[in-house]
């Protein structure tokens, strides 16, 4: 095999949680070819395979049998298109904040509130990932992707990913059976700022740039979230829950501060955060994770841990919310391969 894999290969730096864990095997394949080929080796020794993003929405086991593969495909490149539009196609390995970035300095419309979401291109369809009134099925255009079975290549549109909120095909149909090798996108030259979400419109001027912007998204961020360089975590731990209007309608009559905000289809979306504030979680701490004392919606791990504690710790959370307030919370992070215990 022309590429190297590694033995019990330390995956602690590689998830934003910081969670201790250790692959059986490693490997980070740099173009499709070599993904090919490991893909090859793994129907031909039957071994499990874990494919690992930026480790930002993973909760990462203590051991991983298998092998686990980490894309690292990391080209872009720009596809000229008549008119106001330009097509970007981005690979799996790019890390999605320097693209964002990249792409506002170019002067091009479209990702810059989606600035410093941690991870990689290749993992950001999974989750449908979106930020401050944008996600991204707004501007993909379409997933080139494998199958693990026999490593044939498919090209999906938009429409064919099922993306909802935080929601895609990739976590239900097609989860376990393809890997996401590139990305192509559809920006605009001509401005369209989104600034209706929050304090946006106030940071900036009445005709800003993509960068001013994505700069702006930048500073709210972080001093919202905490940095998972400095303090482990996966960025918002549960997604806001969806529910009727009726029992939006009912919540509100007994809490009349509470926040929501009116979906198609006729449900209200409320802020997950805001339910497990008033419950009295923000700041808490119980052994290594507690609950950020700035944003409740994320939970924080201090070192330590593991995550049968962190899942134990979540459950916790969500039950008192469930308990008080009769809304079930869903976690954002993905469970890659077993927990024991848990």
């Amino acid at each position: 095999m022309s590429l190297a894999i590694l033995y019990d290969h330390d995956l602690s730096s590689a998830n934003t949680l910081s969670l201790p864990s250790r692959a059986e095997r490693f490997v980070a394949p740099r173009t499709v070819g070599q993904l090919r080929e490991v893909l090859v080796w793994v129907r031909q020794y039957g071994w499990p395979l874990t494919v690992l993003g930026g480790g930002s929405n993973l909760i990462l086991p203590e051991r991983l049998p298998g092998l686990v593969m980490q894309p690292a495909m990391t080209d872009w490149w720009l596809e000229e298109t008549a008119g106001e539009a330009v097509r970007v196609h981005v690979e799996a390995g790019v890390v999605w904040h320097e693209l964002v970035m990249a792409l506002a300095r170019h002067g091009f419309w479209g990702l810059e509130n989606l600035a410093l979401i941690p991870g990689t291109c290749g993992a950001a369809p999974i989750q449908n990932i979106g930020a401050y009134g944008v996600e991204l099925a707004e501007v993909l255009e379409t997933v080139h992707l494998l199958h693990l079975d026999d490593g044939r290549e498919v090209v999906l549109g938009v429409d064919d990913c099922a993306f909802g909120y935080r929601d895609s095909i990739f976590k239900r149909g097609l989860d376990g059976r393809v890997v996401i090798t590139r990305l192509v996108l559809r920006l605009s030259r001509r401005p369209h700022p989104r600034l209706g979400y929050g304090d946006l419109a106030s940071r900036i001027g009445a005709t800003p740039t993509p960068l001013e912007v994505a700069e702006a998204v930048c500073a709210i961020r972080r001093e919202k979230l905490p940095d998972p360089e400095v303090l482990g975590n996966a960025g918002s731990f549960f997604q806001n829950p969806l529910v009727p209007a009726i029992q939006a309608e009912a919540l509100r009559a007994a809490y009349p501060d509470m926040p929501g905000f009116p979906q198609p289809g006729g449900r209200i979306k409320l802020a997950a955060g805001w339910l497990i504030e008033r419950c009295g979680f923000k700041g808490w701490r119980e052994g290594h994770f507690g609950v950020h004392d700035r944003q409740a919606l994320v939970l924080v791990h201090h070192g330590g841990g593991s995550a049968m504690e962190l899942l134990a710790f979540a459950d916790r959370v969500a039950g008192e919310v469930r308990r008080r307030f009769g809304v079930e919370l869903e976690r954002e992070p993905r469970l890659a391969g077993k927990v024991r215990g848990g």
